[in-house]
């Protein structure tokens, strides 16, 4: 009697012999100048969209004077928004960037300024008695380090030590007032006694802007965040 016992049966399949090593291809290895060459457009698009975004749109800046405080401090870091003046002009209050106008009193031009506007083309400015007037009426403004010291208009150098002479000065009711021109604003510093602004060399022109002053993103502290714009 013959059995059939599947367990005692294995079915071998046949194995492939190893291939020839000298017929596998080597792997190549990919020089620097081919990465460079693949991601060169990579590249390239990024900085130019970077440098692009820098020059129209946006930029980050930082705070090295006192002028601005107690609003903005030494070492601050802003985002600069270099768009939006495109389509509308600057308000009072908003914060800007700028290059200040060539004048005698200002050290170097070719260094950007970071003031506030207070005064608008056509505004009748007048100070004195430590406040700015507006169109005759005092500008309430909580953000100044202190009450400025001097008087404008004026040919009273014991009033306004080397200060701006407006050549369009008329008499007021109570005090003489000038006129910001078309074109141009008034900027000060909110540390009003220690910024070197319109109070010394005059008018901003209109074409000098280079930005508003955004948001403050460094230091992470308490005052992070939007730089606002007072309500007058």
């Amino acid at each position: 009697m013959s059995s059939d016992n599947s367990s005692d049966r294995t079915d071998k399949s046949p194995v492939t012999p190893p291939s020839d090593p000298k017929q596998i291809p080597p792997v190549q290895e990919r020089s620097f100048k081919t990465i460079l060459a693949d991601n060169l457009p990579t590249v390239a698009v990024a900085i130019l969209l970077a440098v692009g975004v820098r020059i129209f749109v946006a930029e980050p800046r930082f705070i090295p004077s006192s002028s601005m405080e107690p609003t903005l401090l030494i070492d601050d870091r802003l985002i600069i928004d270099k768009l939006s003046f495109r389509w509308r002009k600057p308000e009072r209050g908003e914060i800007v960037v700028f290059n200040p106008p060539n004048n005698p009193v200002v050290p170097d031009a070719t260094k950007v300024y970071i003031k506030r506007v207070i005064g608008l083309p056509g505004d009748r400015i007048s100070i004195h008695d430590g406040k700015v007037f507006i169109n005759d009426a005092p500008l309430n403004e909580p953000y100044i380090a202190a009450p400025p010291n001097y008087t404008l208009p004026t040919q009273d150098d014991a009033l306004c030590p080397n200060c701006f002479r407006p050549d369009n000065v008329q008499a007021g009711k109570d005090h003489p007032f000038f006129t910001v021109p078309n074109g141009k604003y008034w900027v000060m510093g909110d540390n009003r006694n220690n910024s070197l602004d319109s109070h010394a060399w005059g008018f901003m022109p209109e074409e000098n802007l280079v930005g508003r002053a955004m948001f403050r993103y460094w230091p992470l502290d308490s005052r992070a965040g939007n730089l606002s714009v007072p309500k007058y």
